[in-house]
């Protein structure tokens, strides 16, 4: 079997099973062997529960003699099944499964199994909900081991992706490692199939580390070679367009109704200097939510206009465009130049009506999401493309961007919101300049935080309460979609649910993650926006949010989970109007390391601060926890966690690349062959 054969060679995955593992992006055999597990379970020896004291926070083994048969009875019209595992002065120990009467045939009293799930205090009593059944001799292959828990969608089950996996580990013949030799012993990393079936069913933790540390050395290397070939591409590049008629920029300075800080304009005189010189300008502008980078793109943006030029401004979602397009169109106007939106919710009547203005130069200024760049989209003379969110729209989209151009290379001016410490930026946006805005306007208000555990979070519902019936609106983060058997944390369905039984009906409060379909996450954040929703239960999909000065609430909870740079990124989304604001962290693991770190963000508001913060106390990452950080696009690598790893990477990038950049040495012909069936340096990327 090749990597490249569809799942579907593999036993038991059918057209319909194949069908869902397209949802996760899994097409090949080869993708699948890439879906890496998001955790592992740690299965333990068993304990005795007569011995047990209940108050254990993880998901443990239970060692139980079944004394009596279960019983199933019904809750509405939901079936549940309880068996009673144990009684002592403290209150009874019971299993409970919710819709699973079948259960019982796998708990025959005279018996002992071992029960693996979480006990949680319930009044005097005890329980664990839905726990894993397992025989003595079927616990026995699997005790002390590490099993993988995979990213899953709805229809697919854990049990079947590890035994496709099995399969694919057994019958595919990996090729030979691509790495050069060189590179791979100089940093000390495992071979690559070492790592790939490591990966996925670890001997021991020892094992874990090398493999994971080979494969995100892999990610991290080929992402710096890209990157190097761009940026000398890009090097080469004269100024096809220049820009150096900033009248219209100057008039949109005098006509606001602040004055600009003192970062913003340096930025902003960065940003003249490359458009008006010899070569194309590839430049970032990182600054914190509301140090105000849109003022910055819009007077490029002016200046493109006012010099005869075309821009482009791509945002996250489509939410966010029309905020924008509603913001920035009316001052356009008033210079004299044309705005025109472009998004995927649009009509083909509207899109249509949208291109024929943009080909034939009508449209000065195009605001959209990705509709921007599709093969029915000419520009007339698109000389300045702004991508707002960096770690949004890869190399690869902004590169697709360009070629909207023609061959000539137009000025590429990226925004980022994400705090990044220097050292890892010039490594991650080794194709850009980096300007900083490290000041904000003097009339924001600094958000008041508070860390709290979860006795807290009734006196953090009446103060939302206050906050709702003074007219402001609210947001509550939770790690999960759903509830999940391996991960305790929050989950955005559960709570959505408890929370509009904890409120009264007058309250609006609605859920929104990233599962949901494009028009349904659009709608509701629409609504959100519009001020018919108060609370919002979300994911971290709102981390690119739209602009909603009113809502001045933000309650993070597990904010253990997240990484601080997150954190920082999710409190942005507050403190963006004139009323004070507020963000409450609540944790829902009580340790001093934890304490420690989100102390971090109730001390400062600084982004910088803290992703530097986040970088010193990272250490080794948590392999058997949620992926702290959402930056930049990953399968396994962590920014903060593998910094090191980053380092290591992009120095032995630069180096090869150096020595040989066309790849056409013998001893880098795997790595050629590994660079363009993963469609490195030309267009997308092909998944194996």
């Amino acid at each position: 079997m090749e990597l490249g054969d569809p799942v579907v060679k593999l036993k038991k995955i059918g057209p319909k099973t194949a069908e869902y593992m397209e949802k996760l992006g899994i097409t090949t055999v080869g993708g699948l062997l890439r879906h890496y597990p998001r955790a592992y379970r740690v299965y333990t020896a068993p304990l005795d529960i007569s011995d047990t004291s209940y108050d254990d926070v993880c998901p443990a083994p239970y060692k139980v003699f079944l004394s009596e048969a279960p019983v199933l009875i019904r809750k509405g019209r939901t079936p549940v099944v309880i068996q009673n595992i144990d009684r002592n002065p403290a209150g009874k120990v019971q299993a409970i499964w919710y819709n699973a009467p079948f259960i019982r045939r796998s708990l025959s009293p005279g018996t002992t199994v071992i029960f693996y799930g979480r006990i949680v205090r319930k009044g005097n009593n005890r329980t664990i909900e839905h726990p894993e059944i397992f025989s003595e001799e079927s616990y026995e292959p699997i005790e002390n081991t590490l099993q993988p828990i995979y990213p899953l969608t709805a229809g697919i089950k854990q049990k079947s992706v590890q035994s496709a996996m099995r399969q694919a580990l057994k019958q595919v013949s990996l090729a030979s490692d691509y790495l050069p030799e060189n590179i791979r012993k100089g940093n000390r990393l495992s071979e690559l199939n070492f790592a790939i079936h490591q990966i996925h069913f670890p001997e021991n933790e020892e094992c874990l580390k090398e493999a994971r540390a080979r494969l995100v050395f892999d990610e991290f290397f080929l992402f710096s070679l890209e990157l190097m070939q761009i940026k000398r591409d890009r090097g080469q590049q004269e100024n096809r367009f220049v820009i150096n008629d900033f009248s219209k920029a100057d008039e949109l300075l005098s006509g606001l109704p602040y004055k600009p800080t003192n970062a913003q304009l340096k930025v902003w005189e960065e940003i003249k200097a490359d458009i008006s010189g010899d070569k194309a300008m590839n430049r970032l502008v990182q600054g914190d939510v509301g140090s105000g980078k849109t003022l910055i793109a819009s007077l490029a943006m002016a200046s493109a206009a006012g010099s005869g030029y075309q821009s482009c401004l791509l945002a996250p979602t489509e939410v966010l465009a029309e905020q924008h397009y509603a913001k920035l169109s009316p001052m356009f106007s008033r210079l004299g130049f044309k705005s025109v939106l472009l998004t995927g919710a649009m009509t083909e009547k509207q899109k249509r009506s949208v291109r024929e203005e943009i080909i034939s130069g009508k449209a000065d200024i195009v605001i959209g999401t990705h509709a921007v760049f599709q093969d029915k989209v000419l520009y007339d003379r698109l000389g300045l493309i702004v991508t707002d969110e960096q770690h949004r729209f890869g190399v690869r989209q902004r590169h697709a961007l360009s070629e909207k151009a023609g061959e000539k290379q137009p000025h590429v001016l990226v925004m980022s919101a994400t705090p990044i410490p220097r050292t890892l930026a010039i490594i991650l946006y080794g194709d850009l300049s980096i300007s900083v805005v490290d000041e904000k306007p003097e009339n924001r208000l600094p958000v008041k935080n508070a860390v709290v555990g979860t006795s807290y979070r009734p006196t953090a519902y009446r103060f939302i309460q206050k906050q709702i019936e003074e007219g402001h609106q609210v947001y509550i983060i939770c790690p999960l979609v759903e509830k999940s058997e391996e991960i305790e944390a929050e989950d955005v369905e559960s709570y959505t649910k408890a929370l509009k039984k904890a409120f009264p009906d007058s309250v609006k409060i609605s859920g929104l993650n990233g599962r949901m379909k494009s028009e349904e996450k659009n709608r509701v954040m629409r609504n959100f926006s519009e001020g018919k929703i108060d609370i919002l239960v979300s994911t971290t999909v709102v981390e690119v949010g739209v602009d909603v000065p009113n809502a001045t609430v933000m309650m993070i909870e597990n904010a253990e989970r997240f990484g601080l740079a997150q954190l920082h990124q999710l409190r942005g989304r507050v403190g963006r109007g004139d009323a004070q604001s507020y963000c409450i962290f609540v944790y829902g693991q009580n340790t001093e390391a934890i304490r420690k770190r989100l102390e971090i963000m109730q001390s400062t508001n600084d982004g910088f601060k803290i992703a530097s913060e986040d970088l010193k106390m990272r250490g080794p990452g948590d392999m058997f926890g949620i992926r702290q950080s959402g930056e930049l696009a990953f399968s396994l690598g962590d920014i903060y966690t593998d910094s090191d790893l980053l380092k290591s990477a992009a120095d032995a990038a630069k180096r090869l690349f150096e020595e040989d950049p066309g790849l056409e040495l013998p001893e880098h012909q795997r790595l050629k062959e590994e660079a363009a069936q993963r469609g490195l340096f030309e267009g997308e990327a092909v998944v194996l």
